[in-house]
């Protein structure tokens, strides 16, 4: 008599944070949502800015971590900005180490100009070559040419030098509000990508719901994106 041996799943890590058009935030708020999501811990560091949240009277810290059976969520209220996206990502690859995590989806916002609001796109980038199938499969726009700057780049630059295979999921929105239609487009295109069902006309309540929610974070990311270009970059703590 054989028995088969049953596969576990790979353990996947979901990341949000706040960018452009909040993209990363509302993807990420709204899927832990949808998926009954657990806290089961946070992240601190003498080096964030001392700050807390408060939701529906609980008291939540800025960077929490989420988990439903081998989906894992790391999801930031606080924008980077370069340096402190640096310490966030090493603290991150920490984490995938001790948790096992096999693969990495980053959703985020890529700021348009002659894209249609209506409808925008999204494109994916990829740190190793074997998620180009995730690309193909799920009919991705792979990211061909362009520039990444700031916490993006700080954060896409230490999962490249690791050995987890990263996704980086790009929704074209607008840059300076609160974007629930690029929102909406990276929410479907990582459900396909989990298998998991979403309703887009419950996407689409939320949506306002969380566009007044996070009205002052996003006064608060463009003034840390506008800072990022003219903000000189500050040594690794090991140097100073």
């Amino acid at each position: 008599m054989k028995v088969s041996k049953k596969i576990s799943p790979e353990n996947i890590l979901l990341i949000g944070f706040p960018s452009n058009g909040l993209v990363g935030t509302f993807t990420i708020s709204y899927l832990i949502n949808n998926l009954g999501m657990k806290q089961i811990g946070e992240i601190d560091h003498p080096d964030l800015p001392p700050t807390l949240f408060v939701e529906d009277g609980e008291i939540l810290p800025p960077i929490r971590i989420y988990k439903k059976n081998n989906i894992f969520v790391i999801i930031s209220d606080l924008p980077f900005d370069p340096y402190l996206a640096y310490v966030f990502a090493e603290s991150i690859l920490q984490y995938c180490k001790k948790n096992n995590i096999q693969k990495i989806i980053i959703v985020s916002g890529m700021e348009t100009i002659n894209g249609d609001p209506k409808a925008p796109k999204i494109y994916g980038l990829v740190t190793h070559q074997s998620l180009e199938e995730i690309l193909y499969t799920n009919q991705i726009s792979k990211f061909l040419t362009g520039s990444i700057f700031g916490a993006d780049a700080a954060i896409i630059t230490v999962f490249r030098k690791s050995k987890i295979p990263t996704l980086i999921l790009y929704a074209e929105c607008h840059p300076f509000f609160p974007d629930p239609e690029a929102s909406i487009i990276a929410i479907t295109t990582l459900a396909q990508i989990l298998n998991i069902k979403v309703d887009t006309i419950d996407i689409q309540k939320k949506m306002e719901r969380l566009r007044i929610q996070h009205r002052n974070l996003m006064e608060e990311t463009i003034r840390t994106l506008q800072q990022q270009e003219n903000q000189p970059a500050r040594a690794p703590q090991i140097y100073r």
